[in-house]
């Protein structure tokens, strides 16, 4: 059974933020997910199937320029937000604390 201190490790580690007033309710619903996930082992898997390996075949679409190159650059900047120079600008999304 998970403890609501593993709980707590693991939303930290998700970057979650998680109320103390929950860490109980998502204890239990960790043990349900594991529990569900655990029916997996039951699976009678073939031994030889691993090594059988599906045909290859490769999607591929027809050479050809569909526009010309750089024909909606300008209007896509203008609607861009900020700008550094010639550079957009965007919000940080990923931090290294």
């Amino acid at each position: 059974m998970a403890t609501a201190e593993e709980v707590k490790k693991l939303a930290t580690l998700a970057r979650v933020s998680l109320p103390e007033e929950e860490l109980a309710k998502f204890a239990s619903e960790f043990d349900a997910i594991l529990a569900y996930v655990g029916q997996l082992e039951t699976l009678d898997i073939k031994q030889g199937s691993a090594q059988e390996k599906p045909p290859l075949r490769n999607v591929m679409r027809a050479d050809g320029t569909p526009h010309e190159g750089g024909a909606y650059t300008e209007k896509l900047a203008a609607q861009f937000p900020a700008r550094e120079g010639t550079a957009l600008s965007v919000k940080q999304v990923i931090r290294h604390d």
